[in-house]
This record gives C-alpha cells, structure tokens and sequence, in this order.
C-alpha cells in the first residue's frame, strides 16, 4: 500500500512536466488533475491496497493512449529522460562483396536491386548447402571443429565439374593469404 503510493507521487510529477509541454495559454493541461485532485486521489484507496478510479471514465486512467499530436514516448523506462529513436536492425548481405567481383569482371556494367536481391539469395542458399554438407561431413568423420579441409570437401561434392576446381583453388588462396597475415 505505502508503495504503490510513492509510485504514484514519483511518477506524477514527470508526468505534468510531459504534459506542461502540451499545456494551453492558459496553462492549464488536458487531461491532467489539479493539485486539490491529486491529494483527493491519494484519499482514495480501497481495502486492497489500490488506488481508486473513481471518476475516470473510458480509458483516462493509467492505461491512456495520448493523441498522435502529443505522442508521448513509452519506450523510456526511467521517466524525464529524453529516449533516442531505435536504429532498424542491420540486414546481412553479401551485395557489397557481389559488387566488388563484378568489377573485377566487368569494370563498366552495373547491376540493379533487383539482381542483387536475385545474387544475394543465391549467396545465401549456396551457402546454406556449403554449411550442411559440412556438417554432414563432421558428423561422419565424428568431428567437432569445422576446418578448410571440410568446406573444401563439401565444395567438391556439390559444385560440378570445372566449377568446383576453380572454386577450391579460389579457396586454397584465400585460406593462404589468411594465415600469412
């Protein structure tokens, strides 16, 4: 009981400093009880310990949405501090690796989102089946570290032909080059 009390003497104050932003010429703030209401409230509680909500009608309680006009920020746990808006979450793409294969290929042609979008799901399922298969290939082998020597394999057995020798000298570079530095 005593709690709930402080709660509510704590949060009421941040809570007429938000409205006072909204507040008319006349300063008087919609919504927002005067203070002979406020010490009337906290007159008001019931034999369970909770704040009464007499005179309140729809949802002008502690559950009320403000107007898109004064839209106040909920995400903020801690009231009067200023919350920043979330960044969107980064979405993984191999769009910029595409990019610089194909100028090495064709310095001069482009290629648009939709065909980028079209490689970077290719990418992605290619890879998908590289990492199965050379799981697959660890639990055979009764493993537990995937290494080059597995992806290489796996390389080998899904690719075709001239596709796969290119790709596993491409790897063998790569992997060199790594362990040089």
């Amino acid at each position: 009981q005593a709690h709930r009390l402080r709660v509510a003497c704590l949060v009421l104050p941040f809570a007429r400093v938000a409205a006072m932003a909204k507040a008319g010429k006349d300063g008087k703030m919609p919504g927002m009880p005067d203070d002979a209401d406020v010490d009337e409230e906290e007159d008001k509680i019931d034999k369970t310990g909770k704040l009464g909500k007499e005179g309140k009608s729809g949802k002008e309680g502690k559950h009320a949405k403000a107007s898109k006009h004064g839209k106040i920020d909920k995400t903020s746990k801690a009231p009067g501090f200023l919350t920043k808006k979330r960044k969107p979450k980064r979405k993984e793409s191999f769009a910029v690796h595409i990019y610089k294969v194909l100028r090495q290929i064709h310095a001069d042609i482009g290629i648009s989102k939709r065909g980028m979008s079209i490689m970077n799901s290719f990418m992605q399922d290619i890879f998908d089946r590289m990492a199965t298969e050379s799981t697959k290939l660890l639990r055979t082998d009764k493993k537990r570290t995937l290494s080059s020597r597995e992806i290489e394999t796996a390389a080998r057995l899904m690719l075709p032909g001239e596709l796969s020798k290119h790709a596993v000298s491409e790897g063998t570079k790569a992997v060199t080059k790594y362990t040089r530095m």
